[in-house]
């Protein structure tokens, strides 16, 4: 609202996790949820963000960058890469191999070979505005996924840290590890 009435907009970094929710953004395809969200005890939200349906749930880091990009010097494509560039260095801190997939939004594990997603990004940007953002698997109840057709993509997996490591994970610890990373990556200072 301060940007479209030419004052000045303050950038907000919301961190949070949700109750058992499943969102399905403007372009999804109903039909990749095979059930009905209430049958399982979840929410459902038809929202506006890019993307198919996905799952957030508690042990998910669910992160909304409400950012002007003008302010940030950047254009969508580069704020995307650098949300993706966070999530790539966290991991790495915790000794994971995470990429890119061509044709496929979000954070991989296992790319080339077996892949596994385990952060979605899904984002809106209106007039120069980021909304929704990404959701990164640390100590998620995967069975939720096996209700969906994660993100449109019948032939991929979904994953979390705690699969991959083999331990549960400090949440506070990972969130906090985000934070100083994309203050690494973006020229923000989060207070």
């Amino acid at each position: 609202m301060a940007k479209a009435s030419g004052g000045a907009t303050q950038n907000t970094l919301i961190l949070c996790e949700h109750p058992p929710t499943y969102t399905l953004g403007k372009s999804g395809d109903p039909a990749n949820m095979l059930f009905r969200p209430e049958a399982v005890g979840a929410a459902f939200h038809q929202i506006s963000r890019g993307g198919d349906i996905t799952y957030h749930g508690p042990g998910q880091l669910v992160v909304y960058p409400i950012f002007d990009l003008d302010s940030l010097g950047l254009g969508p494509a580069a704020f995307v890469a650098a949300l993706e560039d966070t999530i790539i260095f966290l991991l790495a801190d915790y000794g994971l191999t995470a990429t890119r997939l061509d044709g496929a939004p979000g954070i991989w594990l296992d790319a080339a070979t077996a892949p596994r997603k385990i952060c979605a990004v899904g984002l809106k940007i209106s007039r120069g505005c980021t909304m929704h953002g990404i959701a990164l698997n640390i100590n998620t109840d995967l069975r939720y996924f096996n209700y969906i057709v994660p993100c449109g993509l019948p032939d991929k997996a979904v994953t979390s840290m705690q699969r991959e490591l083999g331990r549960e994970l400090d949440f506070i610890a990972v969130r906090t590890a985000f934070e100083q990373k994309l203050q690494q990556v973006l020229p923000i200072t989060l207070s």
